[in-house]
């Protein structure tokens, strides 16, 4: 008979807490859903222009589900009615997928009567784009353009009453959004989101002056309405 004593096996250790939904990194989705319901906040009167400002300032730096769904929480859902947090479920944004524009040793423009989406990537190395977005049908509150500028230069241009923002860096290079903040942009006007990186290049987004879009809160009523 073994009389020897043997140590206990250790006890397996307890699994990870799966998060929370609260707590799951907000995607896409998530912050387009909270800007759609921040924009027609500002379109019914709910929100002044400044809380506007402010809470989409917020709805691009904070991180987790539960932190949008605070922006929101004394706010109507579209159609009047909170909806239930999406939690990271995908959904398709109006507009389709993003246009993805590009610029590899030649140049690249979009201009004129055309249709943002929601989102819109411009990829320009050894190249230049320029978006103009001065005669532009907004067809979303936000919108927003990711870039990335390597040797190159992109070139953003929006009507003097929409609202731009901009978040973005340059090494070697320079990331500059002109206008930001400015008192003579329309409250209720779109708002046009310049998110960049540019490599040993040149991202410049700014207000194009005496290019304006007109009867916007009208429009939005309308499309709130319909």
């Amino acid at each position: 008979m073994d009389l020897e004593k043997h140590p206990a096996a250790p006890a397996p250790a307890p699994a990870p807490a799966s998060p929370g939904p609260a707590e799951l990194r907000a995607s896409d989705a998530d912050r387009d859903r909270i800007a759609q319901i921040l924009g027609d906040a500002l379109a019914e009167g709910r929100l002044t222009a400044e809380e506007h400002s402010d809470r989409l300032d917020t709805l691009y730096a904070v991180k987790t589900v539960g932190e949008l769904e605070v922006l929101v929480r004394d706010l109507p859902a579209p159609g009047g009615v909170h909806a239930p947090p999406s939690y990271g479920t995908p959904s398709t944004a109006p507009g389709g997928p993003a246009e993805t524009i590009v610029a590899v040793c030649s140049s690249s423009a979009r201009k004129g009567r055309w249709r943002p989406g929601p989102h819109t990537r411009a990829v320009s190395v050894m190249g230049d784009i320029t978006i103009d977005l001065t005669e532009a049908v907004f067809e979303q509150q936000v919108t927003e353009i990711n870039v990335t500028c390597v040797l190159g230069n992109v070139e953003v241009l929006v009507p003097e009453n929409v609202t731009l923002r901009g978040y973005g860096s340059g090494v070697l290079g320079n990331f500059e959004v002109r206008g930001e903040g400015r008192g003579e942009t329309d409250p209720q006007a779109p708002v046009v989101i310049v998110r960049g990186f540019a490599l040993l290049g040149n991202i410049e987004a700014r207000p194009k002056l005496g290019a304006r879009l007109v009867d916007l809160a009208r429009k939005l009523r309308e499309r709130l309405e319909g």
